[in-house]
């Protein structure tokens, strides 16, 4: 099992495009550092970047390629360090979309063709990685070592998506800015609720995950 593995990896590191592909244990060094520390959710994104890239024509992502690509993560873990690592998309650059369901999934865009590919970590990927390095008690080690070498098709599932982008998602300057009715803050890029003619922020209008105690600590 390990020298066909092995094989595979060879195969996998020949085929990546040499500008993103330039040494895939930079590349995890890098993610690592970014992360903290080494863990398969890590190698599973670095790995799910590079599919993703390859997939929509994206060979520089950090160069000349940074305006064309857009991510949508799926989750709230290990992976999402990843991708913003290998694909230099952030939340703030406004090329990174969280999207909360708790999936360890991600789907990369490339804003210029519109060609858009969603992939998906396989479960029986964990089984798969036990069965190759068995004499390796702990399962995360194992995971790490197995997730390096797997071939793509027993890593994940991929599926080219369509994938429509607002105005008000795109990056770039804020398309507009308003000031909430109730609370006086302002809300940009058309978040805010109409409600009973009315403008609001989300939080005003439907509730927000904060509640505020005593006012404005700095209100005289």
């Amino acid at each position: 099992m390990r020298c066909r593995m092995r094989s595979n990896h060879c195969r996998l590191m020949h085929n990546i495009g040499t500008d993103i592909m330039h040494d895939f244990e930079t590349l995890l060094r890098e993610s690592a550092a970014l992360h903290g520390h080494l863990c398969p959710g890590q190698v599973l994104g670095v790995r799910m970047s590079l599919l993703g890239l390859k997939s929509i024509g994206v060979d520089d992502p950090k160069g000349r390629d940074r305006k064309s690509i857009m991510v949508f993560v799926e989750m709230d873990r290990c992976a999402t360090d990843a991708v913003q690592s290998v694909t230099g998309c952030s939340l703030g650059k406004r090329t990174m979309k969280f999207m909360d369901y708790g999936k360890m999934a991600a789907t990369f865009l490339n804003l210029r063709t519109g060609r858009a590919v969603r992939i998906v970590a396989r479960e029986e990927a964990r089984n798969i990685a036990r069965e190759c390095f068995p004499a390796v008690t702990d399962p995360y080690a194992a995971q790490v070592e197995a997730y390096k070498i797997m071939p793509d098709a027993e890593l994940f599932s991929a599926a080219d998506v369509h994938v429509v982008v607002r105005p008000e998602d795109m990056p770039g300057r804020p398309l507009s800015r308003v000031p909430c009715a109730r609370c006086g803050e302002y809300v940009q890029d058309r978040r805010e609720q109409k409600i009973d003619g009315d403008l609001l922020c989300r939080p005003c209008a439907l509730g927000g995950y904060y509640r505020i105690l005593d006012g404005d600590r700095y209100a005289e």
